[in-house]
């Protein structure tokens, strides 16, 4: 069985060749995203991708999170509350409870670094132990700052790479989900039921919002997919996951909770996963990287998209 070392090497050389010519075309840094399932191992991915773009390619990058844009604890709240009976907004997560303006801005200045004379970025960081595991943006000082140019930005998010719906396939899809046999599974798959169409809707609105301004393909330069082709195996790494942590800590959140924190997800799986798995640019062919796992998180198979 290969080592993660040795699957992530595996995926840079097909990468790293096309990190070398696209610095040929322009200075500025590249994006490349990192998007996966709950449980799939993104930061882990995201992380090694920056060790080893170092040590085996002389490469500097640097590593950005979708979870550390999200709104301050007041505003996380706020929105909760003007949407009550939304029960994809009682906790952060979706579409919408990002600080879109923040990304927009932090993603901007680092992809748009100058070739010389450039000014430091500061990162923003999110504090999840806040209030009690609810959250809240860490203060500014303490903030991650980057201040040399990075050749590569590893952007990494468990949304990225999901686009917006045009409303009619998406009230055909909510359609086609109530009149199928209910899923009486506790992994369930099949949620869409479980919500109001204005409530998937509102949702599909915001990423359409996120779409434009920090999180379209025209956003990033490569994409990185951590995939599998049995979409129940969600529930199984993010249990994995939280038995670790209890052997760690001590603590965590009951089998139960796990299934309930997945299901909040699993409605942006069945709306948005079958576009992203065609290829998430329209016209850069060849620079989407899918890896397809299995229930254990070992990768099957590496497709180029």
């Amino acid at each position: 069985m290969a080592s993660l070392d040795q699957t992530v090497e595996r995926v840079l050389r097909l990468l790293v060749p096309k990190f070398r010519l696209h610095r040929e075309q322009t200075p500025r840094p590249i994006v490349l995203g990192i998007t996966g399932l709950q449980g799939s191992g993104k930061s882990t991915w995201a992380a090694k991708v920056v060790e080893l773009l170092a040590a085996q390619h002389d490469l500097h990058a640097i590593t950005v999170s979708l979870d550390d844009f999200y709104h301050t604890h007041d505003n996380l709240v706020a929105h909760r509350d003007l949407h009550p009976g939304n029960k994809l907004y009682r906790t952060r997560g979706q579409p919408g409870t990002h600080d879109q303006h923040l990304a927009h801005d932090t993603l901007r200045a680092l992809r748009s670094w100058p070739e010389h004379a450039a000014q430091p970025v500061d990162i923003p960081l999110f504090d999840k132990s806040s209030f009690q595991g609810e959250g809240d943006r860490a203060p500014r000082p303490t903030w991650p700052r980057c201040s040399s140019k990075p050749d590569v930005v590893v952007f990494e998010g468990w949304c990225l790479g999901f686009r917006a719906l045009d409303p009619s396939v998406l009230q055909s899809k909510h359609a086609a989900a109530i009149s199928s046999p209910p899923d009486p599974s506790p992994d369930c798959i099949l949620t869409l039921p479980d919500h109001d169409l204005s409530h998937l809707q509102l949702v599909n609105r915001y990423l359409s919002e996120y779409n434009d301004s920090f999180m379209g393909p025209h956003h990033f330069d490569f994409f990185l997919h951590l995939d599998t082709d049995i979409l129940r195996n969600v529930y199984r790494w993010r249990l994995q996951q939280e038995h670790a942590m209890w052997k760690v800590k001590g603590a965590g959140m009951t089998d139960d909770q796990v299934r309930a924190f997945v299901r909040g997800y699993m409605p942006a799986y069945e709306l948005y996963l079958d576009r992203l798995r065609a290829g998430f640019f329209d016209t850069a062919r060849g620079n989407h990287v899918s890896l397809i796992m299995d229930s254990d998180r070992v990768v099957k198979s590496i497709v180029v998209i």
